[in-house]
């Protein structure tokens, strides 16, 4: 091979990954501002609860606003089908746009949604119809926002690549996270509790406009010509590929209630079980979810040399082994160290699961149903397991039961690992294979 010929294959090679970069940015920042106004509902719920669902007892106004959150979970196998559909007849780009515009709409509407002492009833009825309109939204982003990161990443580095998307999940929670930081720090107790509590709603509808803005430059990834397909975004096409389904099903369910359990919830976990203060809880899970964060792209990078597979069946040993101990750890925790190192490490685990969780499923499907194949076999198990950890956490707390929770969360991880260990290696067969 020639000087030359090898000075413009690196030259491709570099202008390649370039190219790769600016668009995984760009869907990535999409992604950030919709995970930030689905979080910010989590997190700003210790302070609205009581506006909503008046009650003398903590735990049962918390419970009542985690159903509320795994009412919008119910709503994704909706959106994952109809985002899917669109992302696969009509293209990726279009279903980004209508997704972040939709979240928009339901972060504005919580931001100004009147409180149960002022319309009575309507007020928790118009919060369920908010929420669930975000949760259309979010099951929609999921597929779309994985298979273009998917579609977009270089051969040879997708996991590095693909790991972005949970970078910006994740970095969702995390600016959520640190807004609450920064009003519980500049508001008092009763200010948040009467009207601080609007602002992260607020901040997230304005950031979803400049996330529009940044989406409508994106290139689109499907082709004409498979999006022309007669089985494009069909279920009757989708069900074509039963073990794909199947499989992508199996290891959500474990993958996400264990993220849930040691994300959103842990900080309810850390003041309503181990007794930590607000504040403290909130400290203590910025700086984990922060470190998390950047753990993604290194275990991306590390499914890149052992393979998804071996990643998946690691996900599922450790999780299975270490989740009930750890929690039963967190439960006693006082020191705020402590509790990051036990949080951390789980978060270590999960990792494994997260950073390759949307690449995984991307490469188990063709063009034609891939974004309704990961959207709807996502949404699914998601919606079953992932959005009902909180309320299954808190209601079996509430009876009296609460270790109860630990056992559950380590057997759908158990569940998981063994999907993983039986499926084949996707990032050496799967349709990806060979793709730009």
């Amino acid at each position: 091979m020639s000087v030359e010929t090898l000075h413009a294959s690196a030259v491709s090679r570099s202008s390649e990954t370039r190219r790769s970069i600016r668009a995984i940015l760009g869907a990535s920042s999409g992604n950030l501002v919709e995970w930030f106004d689905f979080f910010v509902y989590s997190f700003c719920s210790i302070y609205f609860a009581h506006a909503f669902f008046p009650s003398d007892n903590p735990t049962t106004q918390l419970l009542n606003t985690a159903g509320v959150f795994a009412g919008g979970f119910l709503m994704r196998p909706i959106g994952g089908w109809l985002f899917g559909r669109i992302a696969d007849k009509y293209g990726r780009r279009a279903s980004m746009i209508i997704s972040v515009l939709m979240m928009c709409a339901g972060s504005l509407i919580i931001a100004v949604l009147p409180t149960y002492a002022t319309i009575g009833a309507a007020a928790p009825a118009l919060l369920i119809a908010a929420r669930c309109f975000q949760g259309l939204s979010v099951g929609g982003e999921y597929g779309t926002s994985a298979t273009y990161m998917s579609e977009v990443a270089v051969a040879g580095r997708r996991g590095f690549f693909a790991s972005f998307q949970y970078v910006t999940v994740i970095g969702g929670q995390v600016l959520a996270l640190l807004v609450v930081v920064v009003l519980q720090q500049l508001l008092s107790l009763d200010e948040l509790r009467a009207w601080g509590w609007r602002i992260p709603f607020a901040i997230g509808a304005f950031a979803a406009l400049i996330s529009l803005y940044l989406r409508k430059s994106l290139e689109e990834t499907s082709s004409s010509a498979t999006r022309a397909r007669a089985d494009a975004g069909t279920l009757r096409g989708l069900f074509t590929h039963k073990r794909a389904i199947a499989t992508v099903v199996g290891f959500t369910a474990g993958g996400s209630l264990v993220f849930y359990t040691f994300t959103t919830y842990m900080q309810k976990y850390l003041v309503n079980t181990a007794g930590m203060n607000p504040k403290t809880a909130s400290g203590v899970m910025t700086a984990a979810l922060i470190t998390y964060m950047l753990m993604q792209p290194v275990f991306g990078a590390l499914s890149d040399r052992i393979g998804r597979r071996k990643s998946m069946v690691l996900f599922g040993v450790f999780s299975t082994i270490g989740t009930v101990p750890i929690l039963y750890a967190l439960k006693g925790v006082s020191n705020p160290y402590v509790a990051f190192g036990l949080v951390i490490v789980a978060l270590a685990i999960i990792s494994l699961y997260t950073s390759i969780s949307g690449l995984i499923k991307a490469e188990m499907f063709p063009p034609e149903v891939r974004c309704l194949g990961v959207g709807l076999s996502y949404a699914v198990a998601n919606a079953i397991f992932g959005g009902s950890a909180e309320y299954v956490a808190l209601w079996l707390k509430s009876v009296g039961r609460e270790p109860a929770f630990y056992w559950y969360v380590t057997a759908l991880c158990g569940i998981a690992g063994i999907v993983s260990f039986c499926m084949r290696d996707p990032s050496k067969e799967g349709y990806l294979r060979g793709a730009k």
